[in-house]
């Protein structure tokens, strides 16, 4: 009997695994830009019909963020490394004021590949005391709401990464001392921002070192990228990998040990039916394991024509827009169908062993995994769930409380002694860390739906 009442209560939690986010990909201010850092401003347009998609996106898919790329050159009408140029700024500013106003989240992407006109940022191009400037000034203009996300850079590729390191610390430094000290900061590694290579390639490992002015980690999110076709170039409509075992698994082992947080920015499939069947499921995965994958953000839609082969740009029928069936099924569907909406992130640290404090974001409804047994470390304390399972059984027999309380008791032990990736109980002190940490067994849902699963044991017993 213990067993199968301890086998619902996981079974219950774990159903409403979710990512928090879930959105897709705005282009048009980054036409005309290539790998090497390149970008004609003739080609560089606001996403067609922003307003429009946006609202439909929120209001008919439930996405909660965009990405919006744009390049360094567009920002300063060419002339980078001075003050933003405020015609181009302001361009760019109406379209994130349209996302800001839905309530999503809105991240801003530098679309140049670590480099200007083919030399790298801090390894020969522009310095990092120049990127560093133009970080300080977007954070300026963007401080004052905690829903905008910092993209530091889009896929830089071909750099020595703990060089880069340091030029992704320099960044940081900039926005959190300009006054943003609550929004996410997004670091990509080598390799296009690889999840495939994230961790074999040594940049997880560089970019651990990156830290607020304070010396925590609250809010410095990992960036990661993903393709699905044969050389992850994202330019074939067929699909040929479903990026687990091979990427995101790997990936999720890493975040889960070192305490930490990703976020796929980009990722995209063709309309081919192998795509359908790996797109989905890769998607699955990053819900299923949402402890350390904040959510997704699918490439794309705005400006791109609907015959692109990575197209997720709605079409109107009807006056109405009307998703594509890869955006419908693959990128809307595993989220919708994964469970309770979480909240967004709120900053948090936390402690977790006698020798290793972790800092990630977390909620006041932030709840561990039971499943990740194997695979996390850490320390946490069942609060909230042993609270409601009180209340749910105050007309109990004194029997029934008494194994129900047995019941408790082993399994707060089995978490205290696996992973606790949200983090332990307590207030936080540092300025990028405003609310204290709530953990709870189960993983990301909310809190009716874990007094569900408790009532569901409850009913069982009795």
């Amino acid at each position: 009997m213990f067993f199968n009442m301890l086998f619902l209560l996981v079974g219950a939690t774990i159903a409403v695994a979710k990512v928090q986010f879930m959105g897709i990909n705005l282009a048009g201010f980054d036409f005309g830009c290539s790998i090497d850092g390149a970008c004609s401003l003739g080609s560089a347009q606001s996403p067609s019909d922003a307003s429009g998609q946006i609202t439909h996106f929120v209001n008919d898919d439930q996405m909660n963020v965009f990405r919006f790329p744009v390049s360094w050159q567009f920002l300063t009408n060419n002339k980078v490394g001075s003050t933003l140029d405020a015609d181009k700024l302001g361009q760019y500013d109406q379209v994130m004021q349209t996302c800001l106003a839905t309530g999503a989240h809105c991240a801003i992407d530098i679309h140049n590949f670590a480099r200007v006109d083919g030399k790298i940022i801090g390894q020969g191009g522009p310095s990092n005391e120049q990127f560093a400037d133009l970080w300080t000034q977007l954070a300026t203009k963007y401080k004052s709401n905690d829903k905008v996300i910092f993209g530091l850079m889009n896929e830089p590729h071909d750099v020595d990464i703990n060089v880069w390191a340091n030029t992704v610390q320099a960044a940081v430094t900039a926005i959190r001392n300009a006054g943003a000290t609550s929004q996410l900061i997004l670091m990509p590694g080598n390799n296009f921002a690889s999840a495939g290579q994230f961790v074999p390639n040594g940049s997880g490992a560089a970019l651990l070192r990156v830290v607020n002015p304070d010396g925590s980690t609250t809010g410095l999110i990992m960036d990661l990228h993903k393709y699905l076709d044969e050389d992850n170039s994202g330019e074939h409509s067929t699909c040929t990998t479903d990026n687990i075992n091979d990427a995101f698994a790997v990936v999720a082992a890493f975040l889960r040990e070192n305490g930490r947080l990703g976020l796929v920015s980009e990722t995209g499939a063709g309309s081919d039916a192998s795509c359908f069947t790996n797109f989905c499921a890769q998607n699955t995965f990053l819900n299923q394991n949402s402890d350390v994958f904040l959510g997704y953000i699918a490439w794309a839609a705005g400006s791109f024509d609907t015959s692109y082969v990575l197209s997720l740009t709605p079409t109107k029928q009807n006056g109405k827009y009307v998703d594509n069936s890869l955006a419908s099924q693959c990128v809307v569907a595993p989220f919708l169908n994964a469970g309770a909406a979480t909240a967004a992130p709120a900053a948090a640290s936390a402690t977790v062993s006698p020798t290793t404090t972790i800092t990630q974001m977390s909620t006041t409804t932030r709840y561990t995994t039971i499943s990740s047994v194997t695979t996390v470390v850490g320390t946490s304390t069942n609060t909230l769930d042993t609270t409601l399972a009180t209340s749910a059984v105050s007309a109990s027999t004194s029997a029934s409380s008494t194994f129900l309380t047995t019941t408790l008791g082993l399994v707060s032990g089995i978490q205290t002694a696996t992973a606790g990736v949200a983090g332990g109980t307590g207030t936080t002190s540092s300025p990028f860390q405003t609310q204290s940490i709530l953990p709870n067994l189960g993983s990301r849902g909310s809190a009716p739906g874990i007094l569900a699963g408790w009532l569901v044991i409850i009913a069982v017993f009795l």
